[in-house]
């Protein structure tokens, strides 16, 4: 049976994320890199300057800073550690350069889409903050569109519950951990009409799920507050880490560069045949790299919606420093190491085992100190990145309910109940339904950033002329 529903969804997967899809979310960031002036260059030093200075006195409910921790909460996840290596062993080292070019542009897209959320939110006289795609579709293109602005919460609804923000992060969690603990499956227990799956998964199930619920039922601000603690420890140590092992194999660093840049365009020279074609590099390099730092999907501007700010452009551009941080930085680091040590190369590994392959064998460390590490990154890693997507998807089912609390709350647990029962998918099963819920969010999402590209360039060519960034 589930060699079936693999393949129907494989089928649904390589026809959401097929060329046309692939092209308008390419396009789109290429038109706004171009109307911006290359804006993700110029301004990269301010905005990583702003990504930690607040602005005072700004409306919302978090800080600026604490929004964009919100975001990379929800980014920085499985995608980061997982979804490299799953990349680079489906569509071969040359993915990974594609991951890269997609967030070069993804830069310029995720500007416009934090300064979009901002111009366009809603802000009650509570302080609580409402915005996103939902509402820059109904209020920047019109009400007749708000049939589109539905459609985008209602996939972003789909997207937390059964994608990004519970399934795949929550079976990367458990893989890991067993792994580490139990990598032989020697202490295991039945689930009838299930399977049989080792203690240690069952044991992270409940814990987690518990971990979650703490922390969901706080709302935003405790979503953020644990997020302003997490996320900046767990990026800096991961990053530390991964830059020893570049490091400790600098010698190696060069050739594994050209087998990226040689396997984007010529897969088959370095793969030996076994990815077929630069189609496939690319798919998996930009489909995994959306999937790291959700460039184009329209997720992050809805956490930059609550952002203290007056600034439209000011948001942008330190949405903008979440995509750099993610994938320019974190999944290179992940990528580098996997082709340097050989992991993608290695018959038999799939998904988190690939980079922790590379760890052990890459790291001056034991081999059991280099699991940990990379084990302890990515719990922390995926339980933020469950609680970034639960606020989303709280504000799309806001959005579309007219802004009903009851409605909400119910969904809050069936979401913690989704984190529970996570580990007991598939991994084939878990990254294809991800990947198609993914392809259908960003749709509507890129949509808008055509339609709205003329009030992006109009908004940061006022703010720059005015000399605001200068105060």
């Amino acid at each position: 049976m589930w060699t079936t529903i693999n393949a129907f969804l494989k089928t649904v997967d390589n026809f959401v994320w097929g060329v046309p899809l692939m092209v308008l979310i390419l396009c789109g960031g290429i038109l706004l890199t171009v109307r911006l002036g290359v804006l993700q260059m110029r301004r990269l030093p301010l905005a990583l300057k702003w990504m930690i200075k607040n602005e005072e006195g700004g409306k919302g409910e978090i800080s600026s800073f604490a929004a964009l921790c919100t975001a990379l909460s929800a980014t920085i996840g499985t995608g980061n550690i997982v979804g490299v290596a799953t990349a680079v062993c489906a569509g071969g080292p040359g993915a990974l350069f594609w991951m890269i070019v997609a967030a070069f542009f993804g830069m310029a897209t995720k500007f416009s889409e934090g300064l979009l959320a901002i111009k366009y939110r809603v802000v009650d006289k509570d302080g609580h903050s409402l915005g996103g795609p939902f509402y820059y579709i109904e209020q920047g293109m019109g009400s007749k569109w708000k049939w589109l602005a539905k459609i985008f919460a209602f996939f972003g609804v789909c997207v937390g519950l059964f994608g990004i923000g519970t399934f795949s992060q929550v079976n990367g969690i458990a893989s890991a951990i067993q792994n580490f603990f139990d990598p032989n499956k020697v202490h295991t227990m039945a689930i009838p009409g299930i399977g049989t799956y080792s203690w240690t998964v069952v044991i992270a199930s409940l814990i987690l799920a518990f971990c979650v619920g703490a922390v969901l039922i706080g709302g935003i601000k405790r979503i953020a507050s644990v997020s302003q603690i997490v996320v900046p420890f767990m990026a800096v140590a991961y990053f530390v880490f991964a830059l020893i092992l570049i490091i400790c194999n600098i010698t190696k660093v060069p050739a594994a560069v050209v087998t990226v840049v040689q396997g984007a365009f010529h897969p088959r020279a370095v793969t030996g045949g076994v990815v077929g074609s630069m189609f496939v590099a690319m798919q998996n390099g930009v489909a995994r790299g959306i999937f790291s730092n959700e460039a184009g999907l329209g997720s992050a501007p809805i956490a930059a919606a609550a952002a203290q700010t007056h600034e439209p452009v000011r948001q942008g551009l330190v949405s903008m420093t979440g995509t750099f941080i993610d994938t320019i930085v974190i999944c290179t680091l992940t990528g580098l190491s996997i082709v340097l040590t050989g992991a993608w190369q290695v018959d038999g590994l799939e998904g988190v085992q690939v980079t922790t392959y590379a760890f052990q064998n890459g790291l001056p460390f034991p081999h059991v100190v280099s699991s940990f590490v990379l084990m302890m990154c990515l719990v922390f890693f995926a339980f933020t990145t469950i609680l970034g997507w639960d606020y989303y998807s709280e504000r799309c089912l806001e959005y579309l309910t007219g802004g009903n609390m009851k409605k909400v709350m119910v969904f809050r647990w069936i979401y913690i109940l989704a984190v529970f029962i996570g580990p007991y998918m598939t991994v084939s099963a878990v990254w294809t339904i991800a990947d198609i819920f993914n392809g259908l969010m960003a749709l509507p999402n890129m949509i808008a950033l055509f339609a709205l590209n003329g009030v992006v360039v109009y908004e940061t060519k006022k703010f720059f002329e005015a000399g605001k960034h200068k105060k």
